[in-house]
């Protein structure tokens, strides 16, 4: 691994911190919209609801698992996409195809390398109540280390890895659409200052 490749995967990480922080509470609600049998008819009907029952704590009940999630992500996938660039691109020259190809392999491995943490997450966010019944666990389930026994008590190891090929095959169009866009705007806006230069 270069020096340059190492600087891109903490800067990722670092922006990771700020935006886990601020998002996380959107992602406890999304999820619990989107559990089977869902009793919230609404997000503000959500919010209210998990405030009251659970306090503002449920909202960030899974912040260190997102982190611990996101932050490996995150330096991974930054780390992968400098790594193809090299192979693929060693001038870094405008290239998008270049670019998507970069970017939807560091989503993929990215994806596929943090899929246990993802579940362990979703399974603190929901806290579904089947599921964790049937190990008899009573109350809120809290922090990683819970999250990781139960998710093993529920599925054993293959139960890290529910969902990864949908995991996979959602990250890859999406970074890869992130990577190429943002190479395109890097293109125009350094050509645009080139040529700005230029005509002085």
């Amino acid at each position: 691994m270069s020096p340059l490749e190492l600087q891109h995967g903490v800067a990722g990480s670092v922006a990771t911190l700020l935006h886990d922080a601020v998002m996380n509470p959107a992602e406890v609600v999304k999820q619990r919209l989107q559990m089977f049998n869902s009793p919230y008819t609404s997000v503000v009907a959500c919010v209210r609801t998990v405030q009251r029952t659970e306090g503002f704590g449920a909202f960030y009940r899974s912040y260190t698992t997102q982190l611990t999630m996101n932050v490996p992500f995150q330096a991974i996938h930054f780390i992968t996409y400098e790594f193809m660039q090299e192979q693929l691109n060693p001038h870094r020259d405008y290239h998008p195809q270049s670019h998507i190809v970069s970017g939807a392999v560091a989503g993929a491995v990215a994806a596929a390398a943090t899929t246990p943490l993802d579940v362990c997450k979703t399974l603190l966010n929901t806290q579904e109540n089947l599921a964790l019944s049937s190990v008899n666990v009573s109350g809120h389930l809290s922090g990683m280390l819970n999250a990781f026994k139960t998710v093993y008590q529920l599925g054993g190891l293959p139960g890290y890895f529910r969902g990864v090929q949908a995991r996979v095959i959602y990250q890859m169009p999406s970074t890869a659409i992130a990577w190429s866009v943002y190479e395109l705007f890097k293109y125009l806006l350094t050509k645009h200052k080139v040529e700005r230069r230029a005509s002085l």
